[in-house]
């Protein structure tokens, strides 16, 4: 039995134990790039305000949609992923943010536009939760910092919104959203090369826990905090984002509004 084990753990370990930085680096590339295309609606409201003839209240509205698309639902998605996870999700979230991009580029009126809004969040919310798992596979033991290359990516991404307004949305106004599809279509170019890596992760893991339950060697980790602590710090953490998150949309989807001549 002890042989087994053994046997068994070798594998397991190596899969905890090594980081792969070519996936970990190409998640955190497609992160930036994802994080752009949220930008881009962010970088387009003064656009969208001129170009449509929108009051603030619509403005107001085309960021709580993106916001709800995008963020709210993940929790929806990621329960979903956990109990199947689906590796080709993630070509397929980035094939609804083209889509919503090209939605941007050339919406003819407000109602269009919401809907363009909608697939640029859904791509990103379907993003997110494969996304994180793919990071953790690919972490080994060293998760922080796998982590925080991956947020990195999606922070420089959400960065490149001033430079795009300069760069391509002043010059272009709203057709300039058409660059947002190249962006996309790198993103599904990198998944392709990451989606088969992920699927034969979630078969190496699945036949090493089949081999432990047939063999027996089956370890039973028991929690050392209990679920009122547990529950009272994701509520602690929860209220943190969301009030770092509401002020932040607040002033991405405003200011520029206010300064703008």
């Amino acid at each position: 039995m002890s042989s087994k084990a053994s046997e068994i753990s070798q594998p397991n370990n190596a899969l905890r134990t090594a980081t792969v930085y070519t996936i970990l680096f190409a998640v955190s590339f497609v992160h930036l790039l994802n994080d752009s295309m949220q930008s881009v609606v962010a970088a387009l409201l003064p656009v969208f305000h001129d170009s449509l003839n929108l009051t603030y209240a619509q403005v107001g509205w085309i960021t709580f949609t993106l916001y709800m698309t995008s963020s709210v639902i993940q929790p929806v998605i990621g329960m979903f992923s956990d109990k199947r996870p689906t590796p080709w999700m993630l070509p397929i979230g980035m094939l609804c943010s083209m889509v919503g991009m090209a939605g941007l580029a050339f919406a003819p009126n407000y109602i269009f536009l919401l809907i363009a809004v909608m697939f640029v969040g859904f791509g990103s919310a379907v993003f997110h939760p494969e996304g994180s798992r793919v990071v953790y596979m690919a972490a080994g033991n060293r998760r922080g910092f796998a982590q925080s290359i991956y947020q990195v990516g999606g922070n420089f991404g959400q960065a490149l919104a001033p430079l795009m307004t300069i760069f391509i949305f002043i010059p272009l106004g709203q057709r300039g959203a058409v660059w947002g599809m190249l962006l996309a279509a790198l993103a599904i170019a990198v998944l392709f090369k990451v989606v088969p890596w992920y699927s034969s992760q979630l078969v190496a893991r699945g036949e090493i826990a089949a081999i432990k339950k047939k063999s027996g060697v089956v370890a039973n980790v028991a929690n050392p905090l209990g679920r009122k602590v547990i529950a009272l710090a994701l509520t602690i953490l929860l209220l943190v984002v969301f009030a770092r998150s509401w002020y932040g949309a607040a002033i991405s989807s405003f200011y520029q509004l206010i300064v703008s001549p």
